[in-house]
C-alpha cells in the first residue's frame, strides 16, 4: 500500500512527539519551581514587608543571573510553543480527555491574566533597569490600580492550578506517588493560601506607608521611570494582547484545515472486538481512532506515551506499522509486554488494522507501573500447596460466631506468615482451606524446596496456635497439606476487586486431591514424587502409588505423618 507524503510527515511527527512531550514536561517543571519560590516569597509578607524584600534578594539571585534568566526564558518559550503546536496539530479537540482539557483551558488563561505583571516587573527590569521592589509592586497593584490586584490574584491561582494538574498527571504514573500524594496535595492547597495572605498583609502595610508623602517621594524617585517608559510598557502590553488574539485565530483556522484535510486523506479501517469498526484517516493513532468512534479505551496519561494503560494487541495488519520508538519500547519493557503488544497512542495507522485493547476503560495509574510479565498470563512450572483444617465444621457448630471468626483469623494469620516466610505467594483462602503458589519468579527446584519448607513452617505454626488457644479448643486443630509440582497457567485473573494472581491447570487439581488424601492415610503431608525429586528430598517417608481422579496414570507420592519431620 502506498503512503502519501502528508501521511509520512504525519507519522514522523507522531513518532517524534514524545520527545516534545518530555521537553514540555521539563519546561513545566522549571516554571512550577519558579512559581513555587515566588509564592514562598509572597508568604513572607505575613511577617513583614522587610521580610518579603529580604526573600526577594534570594529569589532574584536565583533567577536574575545569566543562567537563571536564560533557563526561565527558554522554559517559557518552549512551553508556550510546544503547547501551541500541539493545539494546532491536534486533529479533534473532542478526543481530548476532560481533565487534560481543563489543564489546557487554565494554561490558555495565564498569558492574558499575567502579561501586565510580567511586563511591569521582569521585562521592565531587563529593558528599563527598573528596581521592581515589593513596595513598587504592591503599591501598583493594591493602591494605584486595585482592579489589577484581583486580576493578578486570579492569574496566580490559575497558573498554580495549571501547574499542579501537570505535576499530578506526571507523578501519578510513578509507583510511589500514592504514598506521598496526600503531602503534595496539602502543599498544593496551603502554599497559594499562604502566598495570597502574605500578599494581602504586606499590601495593607504599603497602603499605610503610601499615606506618608516622604515615603511616596522616595518610592517614585527610586523607580526612575519617565512618561516614555510608561508609554512603552503600555505598548508592549497592547502588542502582547494582539499576538494572543492572532494565535487564537490561528488555532481556529487550524480546525478548518483539519476538516478539509480529513476529506482529502484516504480512510483506513480499525477493527475492534465484537466486530466494532472505526474509519479514520491515515496517520491517526489507534487511541485517536478509539476516541473518534467512542470505543472504550483506557489512557491514564492522556495519550502522552508516559503510561501503558492504552496498550493493545495487534491481531492483524501489524506488518504495515512503523517500529516502536525508544520511549514506547521502554514503556512496554517496563510492564513486561508480550509480542504484538503496542501503545495505542504511539501507533499511527497506515492501513487496515485489527486490535484488542488489553485493559478496561476505567483503570488506575497502577496499571502502568512496572509489573512481572507473568501477570499477563504465561505457562510455568511451579509448586502448588493446598492445606485444609480437619473437622473444623464440627468445631464451628459448637461455638459462637465471634469465637469461630476469631479462631479462623488466627489460623489464617499463622498459615499466611509461614507461607510468606518461606517465599511463597498466598493465593487465596477457601473456607478453612489455603492455596499458595511457589516459584512465580524462581526455577522448579527452588519452588519445590520452598513449598516443603512452607509445609514444615505451617505445621510448626499450627502447634504454636494450638498451644495459644488451648483453653478455647476442645481438641487441637489438625491440618492436612498437599503439594505438587507441574506446569500451569499463571496470571492475574478475576473481576474488579476480586482480581488476584492465581494459577489454573491439572497440577492445581492434583495438589488439591493430594491434600484430601491425608484423610485416607491419617497423615499431615502428602507430596508428589516429582516435587520430591526436584527438591532433592531424601528423608524418610512412606512411598506409594495412588490413583488420582482426573489423571490417566498412577501418581507416586510421599506420605508424612507430620511435616515437622522434614529436614
Amino acid at each position: 500500500m502506498s503512503v502519501t507524503t502528508s501521511t509520512k510527515q504525519s507519522i514522523l511527527r507522531r513518532i517524534s512527539w514524545p520527545r516534545a512531550e518530555r521537553l514540555r514536561l521539563y519546561s513545566g517543571i522549571i516554571l512550577m519551581l519558579f512559581l513555587t519560590l515566588h509564592l514562598i516569597n509572597h508568604s513572607l509578607g505575613l511577617i513583614s514587608l522587610q521580610a518579603m524584600e529580604a526573600g526577594r534578594e534570594i529569589f532574584t539571585a536565583i533567577w536574575r543571573n545569566p543562567v537563571g534568566t536564560t533557563l526561565l526564558a527558554l522554559a517559557i518559550i518552549v512551553h508556550i510553543v510546544l503547547v501551541f503546536v500541539k493545539l494546532l496539530t491536534h486533529r479533534k479537540y473532542r478526543s481530548i480527555p476532560v481533565r487534560e482539557g481543563l489543564q489546557i483551558i487554565l494554561g490558555l488563561a495565564i498569558p492574558p491574566l499575567l502579561i501586565v505583571h510580567v511586563v511591569g516587573t521582569g521585562v521592565a527590569h531587563q529593558v528599563l533597569d527598573l528596581e521592581d521592589s515589593y513596595a513598587y509592586v504592591l503599591y501598583s497593584l493594591w493602591v494605584a490600580n486595585p482592579s489589577q490586584s484581583l486580576i493578578q490574584t486570579a492569574g496566580a491561582v490559575v497558573a498554580w492550578g495549571h501547574g499542579c494538574l501537570g505535576i499530578h498527571f506526571w507523578l501519578r504514573l510513578k509507583s510511589g506517588y500514592e504514598k506521598f500524594s496526600i503531602y503534595l496535595f496539602s502543599i498544593a492547597l496551603i502554599l497559594p493560601i499562604l502566598g495570597l495572605c502574605g500578599f494581602l498583609t504586606a499590601a495593607k502595610e504599603v497602603e499605610v506607608l503610601a499615606q506618608n508623602e516622604g515615603w511616596m517621594q522616595m518610592l517614585i524617585s527610586s523607580l526612575n521611570l519617565t512618561q516614555a517608559d510608561l508609554l512603552w510598557a503600555a505598548q508592549v502590553n497592547e502588542v502582547g494582547y494582539q499576538v494572543m488574539i492572532g494565535l487564537a485565530i490561528m488555532i481556529l483556522i487550524s480546525r478548518f484545515f483539519w476538516l478539509i484535510h480529513f476529506r482529502s486523506e484516504k480512510m483506513v479501517t480499525i477493527t475492534y472486538p465484537n466486530d466494532m469498526q472505526v474509519k479514520v484517516n491515515q496517520g491517526a493513532t489507534v487511541l485517536e481512532a478509539s476516541q473518534t468512534g467512542d470505543i472504550p479505551h483506557a489512557s491514564v496519561c492522556g495519550g502522552r506515551g508516559r503510561c501503558s494503560t492504552c496498550r493493545i494487541r495487534i491481531v492483524s495488519g501489524g506488518d504495515q506499522l512503523a517500529p516502536p520508538s525508544d520511549q514506547e519500547l521502554s514503556v512496554l519493557k517496563r510492564v513486561g509486554a508480550t509480542e504484538n503488544t503496542r501503545l495505542a497512542c504511539q501507533v499511527p495507522v497506515i492501513g487496515d488494522l485489527s486490535v484488542i485493547p488489553l485493559l478496561p476503560q476505567k483503570v488506575s495509574a497502577k496499571a502502568s507501573h512496572a509489573r512481572p510479565d507473568y501477570l499477563q498470563g504465561r505457562e510455568k512450572t511451579i509448586a502448588i500447596l493446598f492445606a485444609d483444617l480437619r473437622a473444623f465444621t464440627r468445631f464451628s457448630e459448637t461455638k459462637l460466631p465471634y469465637d469461630v471468626v476469631f479462631v479462623i483469623n488466627q489460623y489464617f494469620r499463622h498459615m499466611g506468615e509461614a507461607i510468606e516466610k518461606s517465599g511463597g505467594h498466598l493465593d487465596k483462602f477457601i473456607g478453612d482451606g489455603v492455596m499458595a503458589l511457589f516459584g512465580l519468579e524462581d526455577g522448579p527446584d527452588v519452588a519445590a524446596t520452598k513449598a516443603l519448607t512452607a509445609a514444615k513452617y505451617m505445621s510448626e505454626a499450627l502447634d504454636e496456635l494450638n498451644e495459644t488457644l488451648q483453653s478455647d479448643l476442645e481438641e487441637p486443630l489438625r491440618l492436612g497439606i498437599g503439594l505438587h509440582l507441574g506446569q500451569v497457567i499463571i496470571g492475574e485473573m478475576g473481576y474488579g476487586r476480586a482480581t488476584s494472581i492465581t494459577a489454573i491447570g491439572d497440577a492445581v487439581n492434583t495438589a488439591s486431591r493430594l491434600e484430601a488424601m491425608n484423610k485416607e492415610f491419617g497423615s499431615q503431608l502428602i507430596f508428589s514424587d516429582r516435587l520430591a525429586r526436584m527438591a532433592g528430598f531424601d528423608g524418610p517417608s512412606k512411598i506409594q502409588e495412588v490413583e488420582v481422579r482426573g489423571r490417566a496414570e498412577p501418581l507416586k507420592i510421599h506420605i508424612l505423618g507430620s511435616a515437622q519431620t522434614l529436614p
